[in-house]
C-alpha cells in the first residue's frame, strides 16, 4: 500500500506552498476537517516544512475536563527546563473553584509561568494535534502566552473551524485551512495494493467523499449486493461505521434528525427541509456545514451529502417503522410532485397495488423528465409490488425498471429488475431485453459485460432477429470498450445478415449503420455502400435518434465537410430526439449540431447548442464526457480559452476513470488543440500524441474522423522536433489522398509551410498557406487560422506590409464570425505589427537581448550563456522570454532562423 503520508502530502500540497510563501501566516496555522481527512498528517508535513524542532501535544478526549491537562503536558515535554518545572510545580491546586479570588490568582500565575517558559525555551515549533480536546482552561493561558511570543510558529489541527469575531486562541490572525478531500486519482494511488478496478475506485470515493481514512475502511468493506438497491447500509464494516460515527458526533442530534430526513430524499433542498422541520433548519444545515458533512449549493439551495456513506449511516440506524413513517412525513413536505410518490410507494406497504401504481405513473413523468435514475427507483418499486400473479403488469413494469437502469447506468437495481423480469417471465424478447438493457448499465460503468452477452444469446437461441439484437450490441461494445474495431465489424455484418434473413428491417438498418461507422474509422472504400444500404431499410420499430442511419450520415457529411448537408440532416434528428424524450439521443444530436456550427463559423449557435448538450447531460446525469468535448472546443473557438481548458480537462478525467477510449482521444485531442493555440506546444504535444497512440491501438485510420494531425505537426516544429513533423504529415497526406479525404489536406498544408519556414523557406511556405487559404473559404475558423500562420510567416521574411495585411484580414474573419479567442490572437499580432518601424519586421533588441540572442542560436547552453556575459543563468531566462515575446517565437530552432536579420537593429541597454 502507498504510504499514507505522501497521499496526505499531496492532498495538502494546495495549502502548503500558500502558507510556506508568506512568513507571517506560516507563524500561526490552524488545519481543520473532520475525523480521518488526515489532519495530524498534514500538520507533520507542514511542520517539516519549518526545519526547526518540533513540540507536540496531543490531547484526548479524556482530557477535556481536566482544567490545565494541556499545560501540564507542555511543562513535561519542556521538564528540563527550569521554568518548566514551576510550571508543573504551581500546576498542583490551579484548579481552584472559577470566581474565587484564589482562582483569579492562580491563573495569573499560569499566565506568567507559561509566558517565561515560551521565551526562556530554545526555538522549536508548537503542533497541537487533536485541539477540539484541549482544556479551556489551557486554551486560555496558552492563547495569552502566545501574543507574547509571536515569532513562535504555531500548527493546530482541529475538527471544525471554530466561529467568532476573537480570533483563534493561537493568534488571531491565524491562518485557517481546511484539509481537503483528495481527488479521485489520489484514491486511486491510495487503494493502487488493492487493484480495484476504476468503477470500485469511483465507487468508494464518492462514499468516502474523499476521506483518506474513510476510503481505507471501505475498501475493506463487501460489496454492496446486488439486489439490495434501496437498503442503504448493509456494506459498511465497523471501522466505516465507526468513523462516520465520530463525524456525526460533531453535530447536535436535531441536527442528526434533519439530515436524516434528507438522506432519505433523493434530491433534498432547504425548501423541502424547511417544510419539515421550519425555522431552525438554516441554523442546522450551517452547523452541518461547518463541520463537513453537506454542501449548499447556490442558488437552489440543493443539500448533498460530502461523503455518499453519511447518508447510508443515518438511513441504516433507522428501524423499517421509523424508515417508512419518515418517508409518509417528506411525501407531505415534498413540492415535487414525483418525489412525493415516490415517499408515499416507501412509506407504504410492501404488497400495496395502490401504491405500485402510483409508483408506475411517478417513473413514467420521471423518464420524460430524463430523470433515469429516479425513474429506475420508482420503476423497480413498482415490479416489487406488483402482485406475482398479475405476470404481465409485473413484466411490464419490470422491463421499464431495467431500460431506466441502463440509462442511468445503475447497475444494482438493473439486476434486482432483471432478476424479478427473469423469476417471473418466459417470453425470450422480454429476457433478452433485460440481459442487454443490464450491459448497457454494465458498460457505462466498466464492467465484463461477457457473461451478460452469453446468457442473452443463450436466451436468443433459434431466433436470429433476437440474436441479431445481441450481436449489435456486442459490436458497440467490441468497439468502445475493447477497442476492437475488426472485431466489431464482423460482429456487425453477422448481425445484418441474420437480421435480413429473419425479415427484421429495423434491426437490419441498425446492424448496417455499426458496420458502416467501424468501416469509416477502418478507413474502408465500402463504408458508403454500406451506409447506402442501411437508409434503405424501412423501419416500423422505434430506435434510438443517435443510432439511425440518418444520424450517422450526417456525421459522414460532416466529416467531408459537406456542413450544409450535415445540418439539415441533423436539425429534423433532433426534433425526433426531444419528443421521444430521449436525453441521450438529445445530447448527442445537440452535440453534433454545435460541431457542426463550430466548423462552418457559426460560433454563437455553436455554443447555445453545447450550452444545451451541457445542461440537458447535467439534468440526464449522464456521462459528462461527451458534453465536455464539444464544450470545450465552442468555448475554445468563441469564447475562452480558460473554461474550454477547463472542460477538456474535466472530459478527459472522466474518460479515465470510465475507461472511455473514444472520448478519451477526443478530450486529448481538444485539450492538445487549446495548448497549442495558447503557445504551450510541449504539453499540447504530450496530449496529442497520446491521442495518436490511442487511434493506433483502436486502428483509426480515417484522418477525417478526428483531426489532431495537423495540430501535433504544428507542436513538433514550435519544439524544433522538425523530423517528426514531416513524417507525420507525409503518412497522414498518403493516407488521405489514397481514402479520397480531400478534406484534410489544407490544415496538412498550413502545418507543411510552417516546417517550410521554420527552415528558412518563406517564399515556399508563403505560397502554400495562400493557396490554402483560398481553398479554405467555406471553413472561416480554418481560414483564419491560415491566415495568422500567414502573417507569422511574412513577417518572419521582413515583408511587413504582407504581414500586417494578413493579420488584419484574419481579425477581421474571426470577428465576424465571433470566435473571440482567435480574433484577440490576431488582433495582438497587429498591434505588434503596427508598433514595428517602418522598414523591420522585428521590435528592436538591445545589445544585451542581441548577444544573449546570439548565443543561444548558436545552440550555447543557458549555464554557459551565462558564464560568458556574467550574469545569473535567471538573467538570461528572462532575457531569452523578452527576445522570444519581442520576435514572436517559440523556440531555439525558430530563434536560428530569426535572428541573423536582427543583428544590425540593436539600441544602447
Amino acid at each position: 500500500m502507498p504510504d499514507f503520508m505522501n497521499v496526505v502530502n499531496a492532498q495538502v500540497g494546495l495549502a502548503l506552498p500558500v502558507v510556506a510563501g508568506d512568513p507571517d501566516r506560516a507563524r500561526r496555522v490552524v488545519l481543520f476537517g473532520p475525523p480521518g481527512i488526515g489532519k495530524t498528517t498534514a500538520a507533520e508535513a507542514l511542520a517539516k516544512q519549518l526545519a526547526m524542532p518540533v513540540l507536540r501535544l496531543a490531547p484526548g478526549p479524556q482530557d477535556a475536563q481536566v482544567p490545565y491537562s494541556g499545560l501540564l503536558e507542555l511543562a513535561l515535554v519542556l521538564q528540563p527546563l527550569p521554568a518548566a518545572r514551576e510550571l508543573a510545580t504551581g500546576l498542583d491546586g490551579a484548579a481552584a473553584e472559577p470566581g474565587s479570588p484564589h482562582h483569579a490568582a492562580s491563573a495569573l500565575r499560569m499566565r506568567r509561568r507559561t509566558a517565561a517558559l515560551l521565551r526562556d525555551a530554545p526555538p522549536f515549533a508548537l503542533v497541537v494535534d487533536n485541539a477540539q480536546w484541549l482544556d479551556p482552561a489551557s486554551e486560555a493561558v496558552l492563547g495569552w502566552a502566545l501574543r507574547l511570543a509571536p515569532d513562535l510558529p504555531v500548527i493546530v489541527a482541529e475538527r471544525a473551524r471554530r466561529p467568532g469575531a476573537g480570533g483563534h486562541w493561537c493568534g488571531e490572525n491565524a491562518y485557517a485551512v481546511r484539509a481537503p478531500a483528495l481527488t479521485f486519482g489520489q484514491v486511486e494511488l491510495l487503494l493502487s495494493a488493492y487493484r480495484f478496478a476504476p468503477r470500485d475506485v469511483l465507487r468508494i470515493h464518492a462514499d468516502s467523499g474523499g476521506n483518506p481514512a474513510l476510503a481505507l475502511a471501505l475498501a475493506e468493506s463487501p460489496r454492496p449486493p446486488a439486489d439490495q438497491a434501496g437498503e442503504d447500509g448493509h456494506f459498511l464494516v465497523t471501522d466505516a461505521r465507526r468513523l462516520v460515527g465520530e463525524w456525526l458526533e460533531e453535530v447536535s442530534a436535531q441536527a442528526r434528525e434533519l439530515l436524516t430526513a434528507a438522506a432519505l430524499d433523493d434530491r433534498p433542498d432547504l425548501a423541502l427541509l424547511n417544510r419539515l422541520a421550519g425555522p431552525p433548519v438554516t441554523n442546522l444545515l450551517a452547523e452541518a456545514e461547518a463541520a463537513g458533512l453537506v454542501h449548499v449549493e447556490q442558488p437552489g439551495g440543493q443539500v448533498r451529502f460530502t461523503a455518499r456513506a453519511i447518508g447510508t449511516e443515518l438511513t441504516a440506524r433507522l428501524s423499517t417503522t421509523a424508515r417508512r413513517l419518515l418517508h409518509a412525513r417528506l411525501a407531505q413536505a415534498s413540492h415535487d410532485e414525483i418525489r412525493r410518490d415516490r415517499h408515499h410507494a416507501l412509506a407504504a406497504d410492501t404488497d400495496d397495488p395502490r401504491a405500485a401504481r402510483h409508483a408506475a405513473d411517478a417513473a413514467g413523468h420521471a423518464r420524460l423528465r430524463g430523470e433515469h435514475a429516479l425513474a429506475a427507483e420508482l420503476s423497480l418499486l413498482a415490479a416489487e409490488r406488483t402482485p406475482r400473479e398479475n405476470t404481465g403488469l409485473l413484466t411490464e413494469r419490470a422491463v421499464h425498471a431495467v431500460r431506466d437502469a441502463a440509462h442511468g447506468g445503475d447497475l444494482s437495481r438493473g439486476r434486482a429488475a432483471a432478476r424479478l423480469l427473469l423469476l417471473n417471465d418466459s417470453s425470450p424478447a422480454h429476457r433478452v431485453d433485460a440481459l442487454l438493457a443490464l450491459a448497457d448499465a454494465d458498460g457505462q460503468h466498466l464492467g465484463d459485460a461477457d457473461e451478460l452477452f452469453a446468457g442473452a444469446l443463450h436466451e436468443a437461441a433459434g431466433l436470429p432477429e433476437l440474436t441479431a439484437q445481441v450481436l449489435i450490441r456486442q459490436a458497440v461494445w467490441a468497439n468502445v470498450k475493447e477497442g476492437a474495431p475488426q472485431k466489431a465489424a464482423t460482429l456487425a455484418a453477422q448481425a445484418a445478415a441474420l437480421a435480413e434473413a429473419a425479415g427484421d428491417a429495423t434491426s437490419t438498418a441498425m446492424a448496417l449503420t455499426m458496420q458502416a461507422r467501424i468501416q469509416r474509422i477502418l478507413g474502408s472504400p465500402q463504408a458508403e455502400a454500406t451506409l447506402g444500404r442501411a437508409l434503405s431499410q424501412p423501419r416500423t420499430a422505434p430506435v434510438a435518434t443517435n443510432a439511425t442511419p440518418e444520424h450517422l450520415a450526417a456525421r459522414h457529411a460532416f466529416f467531408d465537410d459537406r456542413l450544409a448537408e450535415a445540418r439539415t440532416a441533423l436539425v429534423p434528428l433532433l426534433i425526433q430526439a426531444q419528443r421521444a424524450g430521449d436525453p441521450e439521443a438529445t445530447v448527442d444530436i445537440l452535440r453534433s449540431l454545435a460541431e457542426v456550427e463550430i466548423r462552418a463559423g457559426r460560433c454563437a449557435r455553436a455554443l447555445e447548442y453545447a450550452d444545451r448538450a451541457r445542461t440537458l447531460t447535467e439534468r440526464a446525469d449522464l456521462s459528462p464526457a461527451p458534453a465536455c468535448y464539444t464544450s470545450a472546443l465552442a468555448e475554445g473557438t468563441g469564447a475562452r480559452t480558460d473554461l474550454a481548458l477547463a472542460h477538456a480537462r474535466r472530459g478527459a478525467d472522466t474518460c479515465r476513470q470510465e475507461d472511455n477510449r473514444v472520448y478519451l482521444s477526443r478530450n486529448l485531442f481538444v485539450l492538445g488543440h487549446l495548448l497549442l493555440a495558447a503557445g504551450r506546444p510541449k504539453e499540447a504535444a504530450e496530449a496529442l500524441e497520446e491521442v495518436r497512440d490511442l487511434e493506433a491501438r483502436q486502428q483509426v485510420r480515417d484522418p477525417s474522423v478526428l483531426r489532431w494531425h495537423a495540430d501535433l505537426a504544428e507542436a513538433h516544429i514550435a519544439l524544433g522536433r522538425l523530423d517528426q513533423a514531416q513524417d507525420l504529415l507525409t503518412a497522414t497526406r498518403r493516407t488521405a489522398t489514397d481514402l479520397g479525404r480531400h478534406s484534410v489536406l489544407p490544415p496538412l498544408e498550413r502545418a507543411q509551410a510552417l516546417l517550410d519556414a521554420a527552415l528558412g523557406h518563406y517564399d515556399t511556405a508563403a505560397r502554400r498557406l495562400t493557396d490554402a487559404a483560398d481553398r479554405l473559404h467555406h471553413l472561416p475558423v480554418e481560414r483564419g487560422r491560415t491566415l495568422l500562420a500567414l502573417s507569422h510567416t511574412e513577417r518572419r521574411a521582413r515583408r511587413r506590409s504582407s504581414a500586417r495585411t494578413a493579420a488584419r484580414d484574419a481579425a477581421d474573419l474571426f470577428t465576424a464570425h465571433q470566435a473571440h479567442p482567435w480574433a484577440e490572437t490576431a488582433t495582438h499580432l497587429l498591434h505588434r505589427l503596427d508598433s514595428t518601424p517602418d522598414g523591420e519586421s522585428h521590435p528592436r533588441l538591445t545589445r544585451a537581448e542581441q548577444r544573449c540572442a546570439e548565443l543561444a542560436a548558436a545552440g550555447v547552453t543557458n549555464r554557459d550563456i551565462a558564464a560568458a556575459l556574467t550574469v545569473s543563468e535567471k538573467t538570461v531566462e528572462a532575457t531569452l522570454t523578452r527576445v522570444y515575446r519581442k520576435l514572436g517565437l517559440r523556440s531555439r530552432v525558430q530563434l536560428a532562423n530569426a535572428i541573423a536579420p536582427a543583428k544590425d537593429r540593436t539600441t544602447d541597454t
